[in-house]
């Protein structure tokens, strides 16, 4: 089956899935509620049928839906860095990076350091600030984003496809010999997908003459991330480490996969603040202390420079 394509290059599915998952996380479909009919966001999306299935199957898989036969699908977990009121959030507390990234898109000038596996998360949330930005909700002067991403050359510990039930020895590679793991394959191109995707998003900012300047740098480094860290630096950070999950992985051609695989989404991530007038306070030394590690990557790690 040929898979339906938009515009921009990406796929009707990942289109139908970003959408989904940020009525998920903004809480427009709110856990314990019901997930409108397949038929119905077939018509809505204008994709096949078949698309929104996979797209069930997904969600399915991730953790956020759990679905039924005669019964549809419901929501089960909403994700807890997405988009949870700012009134659950406290520093050194579970967090959310919906709220962080409102709070860094109300200054004036917009720093953000980022290092994560891909820049799926933060490709909707800049998007959704984007939105806001030509709705004149506010008003940014400068947006400065630099991004670590692990090199792509570098052989990651997950995605990984799982061992049959009962046997000895590595990994089920999922790939013929002399050709690339289609799991990790998938990760890459996620990652360039919303990288671009994101990149886009600003730049066409100061293309419209909505903000004056925009600086977005991406640079790889040779690290397996284990963790996600978000900084505005001097001001706060949120830290998160990736959990190690099973889950079964949907291929292009609807090869399902059963792999061992982090959830970006479903990281806890915590806050930390910077404690004005105490730099010997928690959150002060843990900013400072990241954002010098982050700045070591850069300068000292990054490829491609």
């Amino acid at each position: 089956m040929s898979e339906e394509r938009g515009d921009g290059g990406g796929t009707e599915f990942e289109r139908v899935l970003a959408a989904l998952r940020t009525r998920i996380a903004v809480g427009t479909y709110a856990v314990g509620s019901q997930i409108p009919p397949q038929r119905q966001l077939a018509e809505e999306f204008g994709v096949s049928r078949d698309t929104v299935q996979r797209v069930m199957r997904e969600l399915n898989s991730e953790g956020w839906i759990k679905s039924r036969q005669g019964s549809g699908s419901r929501v089960v977990k909403s994700p807890t860095h997405v988009g949870l009121p700012p009134k659950l959030e406290t520093p050194r507390v579970r967090a959310a990076l919906g709220t962080f990234i409102e709070r860094a898109f109300a200054q004036s000038i917009v720093q953000l350091d980022v290092f994560t596996l891909t820049s799926e998360s933060l490709d909707a949330h800049i998007r959704l600030q984007a939105e806001s930005i030509r709705l004149g909700e506010i008003h940014p002067e400068r947006i400065k984003l630099r991004m670590l991403l692990p090199s792509e050359s570098l052989d990651l510990p997950y995605p990984r496809a799982k061992k049959p039930e009962g046997e000895e020895g590595e990994e089920v590679p999922q790939r013929q010999p002399g050709q690339p793991d289609r799991l990790q394959e998938r990760l890459r191109a996620i990652t360039r997908r919303h990288t671009t995707s994101m990149r886009i998003a600003l730049l066409d900012l100061k293309a419209e003459g909505l903000v004056g300047d925009i600086d977005v740098q991406v640079r790889h480094v040779p690290l397996t991330p284990t963790f996600k860290l978000y900084l505005r630096p001097g001001v706060e950070a949120l830290f998160g480490p990736y959990e190690v999950v099973e889950r079964t992985i949907l291929l292009d051609d609807l090869t399902e996969v059963e792999a061992r695989d982090v959830l970006g989404l479903g990281s806890t991530l915590t806050r930390h603040v910077n404690d004005e007038g105490d730099p010997d306070a928690p959150g002060s030394v843990f900013i400072e202390s990241m954002q010098a590690w982050f700045d070591s990557c850069w300068n000292l790690l990054a490829e491609g420079l």
